[in-house]
């Protein structure tokens, strides 16, 4: 049973809303010159205190609150009249219907609209023409007043209630209630300007004003949304909502530039933080993350801290932070941390870059060592095994190997400045490759040969060498393998192939394109020779691989 007849009656924010309404109400009867006017007015503003959707009513006001509250009551309690009744039932007016829009519940939004109507008509019927020295008018509202506005609180009290607590808290359309607002006050002065001007009963100026806004609210709504090829208001409001240079926006932009023009993440995170004093209720904000911390301005006790990743940044700010500025400031935070993990990302690749530039430049030269002593390698051997007949082979091969050997070495001292483009003629380099392995039981072939034709001999000489060396460890494996030279000058192409096995599909699908295992290396020979062919205009592939037959082809593109 108590549940039932609970069920019946307004709960706590309706009977509050309604009370309000009552001892407002007795309050304009009493008029501005009864000693009952002052006492009900400041019950009224007692209950409105506790109805007013601006603060939550269980929450404590500060000090400065509430001195404001009681000066302002004091002061409109002091000098009450009817201009002060006129301005208070216009915000009345206003934020009941900003609060229209709080309830999806159709009752609570009937309850509200009631309580308009009471206050548009207390207004226009009966405080203007007090205002306004209207006595004829008055006397003809006071019918009104007596009985009509009553039955209007009391369908108030009759209508079902939901608690608007559960439904909405706090809800206050500040737009709607400045429109509201301003609506109300047009009418009240153009009122006014049509009965001193065309010379008109007050009820002739009011529905003259209220036809002329309602004509202009008519034609504002069709032209938020034509229908005749126009675009209409709705999206030139948009755009103008959307471009207003709000402090965020304006933030944005600096950190949009500031990421374009700082490379490290240390730098980028420094000026973006500082821009976030842009912001107009941020007074000092520490930050910390793992490339540096820092603070700066004024610390206070209000305060948001806001983590994003490894970065952790407190806001001190100079008033109590809204949830709706909380929302924003970690909006803001986490696209700082976007653009800072970004730098960090752009950051390892670019050591990454500089890494791999530095494996490649090394590897280049390791091959190139190697070579060249292997071609020094063959060159004692010829001079211990043949002698004084070896003084020739010598005269002919030793300029050529220091000369390859000052190429290295300048390579060494100032790799940015190397040289890959030296080159020599054809047949001038075909001599000096037969001449270095002139013992290594190859088989040459060559086409006749262009003496005017130039090459890359550096690169002629790493995939050359590369080839051979593969063909010497692979004949320790198969003894009866041979080995193939073949040099054409038109087109210009240089094959090395061997009689040996295949080479596996697994390895030879990703022999030039990637570093593989290798038994006799560093698996990275072939691969290394393959990209710098491909820099220097020229490509180097796997022709054949069958058992018997495994070729390699360098030739132009």
């Amino acid at each position: 049973m108590p549940t039932a007849l609970n069920s019946k009656f307004l709960p706590k924010a309706g009977w509050i809303t309604i009370a309000m309404l009552v001892t407002l109400h007795l309050a304009l009867i009493a008029g501005t010159q009864s000693i009952w006017s002052r006492p009900l007015l400041l019950a009224h503003l007692g209950l409105f205190l506790l109805w007013q959707p601006l603060w939550r009513g269980e929450s404590t006001l500060s000090t400065a609150n509430t001195l404001l509250i009681g000066l302002a009551s004091m002061a409109a309690l002091l000098w009450l009249n009817w201009w002060t009744l006129t301005f208070w039932l216009s915000g009345l007016f206003s934020l009941m219907g900003s609060r229209v829009l709080a309830f999806p519940s159709r009752l609570q939004r009937w309850r509200y609209l009631l309580a308009m109507v009471y206050l548009l008509s207390a207004l226009l019927l009966w405080v203007i023409p007090r205002l306004l020295g209207l006595p004829i008018v008055a006397d003809t509202s006071s019918s009104l007043m007596y009985f009509a506005l009553p039955i209007l609180i009391a369908l108030m009290v009759l209508l079902p209630s939901e608690d608007e607590q559960a439904i909405s808290s706090q809800f206050v359309d500040f737009i709607y209630s400045l429109l509201l607002f301003l609506l109300l006050t047009l009418l009240v002065l153009g009122s006014v300007v049509f009965m001193h001007l065309a010379e008109i009963e007050y009820f002739d100026a009011l529905l003259r004003s209220l036809f002329i806004i309602a004509i202009a609210l008519l034609s504002l709504s069709w032209l938020w949304n034509p229908r005749l090829g126009f675009s209409g208001l709705q999206p030139v409001f948009s755009r103008y909502l959307m471009n207003i240079g709000s402090p965020f926006e304006v933030w944005l932009k600096h950190l949009t530039i500031t990421s374009q023009h700082e490379l490290t993440p240390l730098l980028f995170l420094m000026r973006a933080i500082d821009h976030f004093f842009e912001l107009p209720w941020v007074s000092g904000f520490a930050w910390s993350a793992d490339v540096g911390h820092g603070n700066a301005g004024v610390s206070s006790p209000h305060r948001i801290e806001v983590d994003d990743h490894d970065l952790h940044i407190t806001f001190f700010s100079r008033q109590p932070i809204s949830p709706s500025t909380a929302m924003h400031i970690h909006l803001l935070v986490q696209l700082l941390g976007h653009f800072y993990q970004s730098k960090k990302r752009e950051q390892r690749l670019r050591e990454f870059a500089r890494l791999q530039a530095i494996y490649e430049t090394g590897s280049r030269l390791t091959h190139d060592l190697k070579n060249m002593l292997q071609s020094l390698l063959s060159l004692t051997s010829v001079a211990q095994h043949q002698g004084e007949k070896a003084q020739p082979v010598l005269q002919r091969q030793l300029p050529v190997l220091t000369q390859r050997i000052e190429l290295i070495l300048s390579k060494l001292k100032a790799p940015e400045l190397e040289n890959d483009a030296a080159v020599l003629p054809l047949a001038m380099w075909w001599d000096s490759l037969k001449q270095r392995h002139r013992h290594a039981h190859l088989i040459w072939q060559e086409d006749p040969l262009n003496t005017d034709v130039d090459i890359p001999a550096a690169l002629f000489d790493c995939v050359a060498d590369n080839l051979i060396d593969n063909a010497y460890n692979k004949r320790l494996r198969e003894p009866e393998l041979q080995v193939s030279i073949k040099l054409c000058a038109m087109p210009l192409s240089l094959s090395i192939s061997d009689t040996g096995s295949a080479i596996p599909a697994g390895v030879a699908a990703q022999l030039l394109d990637t570093i593989v295992p290798s038994e006799d290396g560093l698996g990275v020979g072939l691969f290394q020779a393959a990209r710098w062919a491909k820099q220097m205009g020229y490509r180097l592939t796997l022709t054949h691989n069958k058992a018997g037959d495994v070729r390699f082809e360098l030739k132009r593109h």
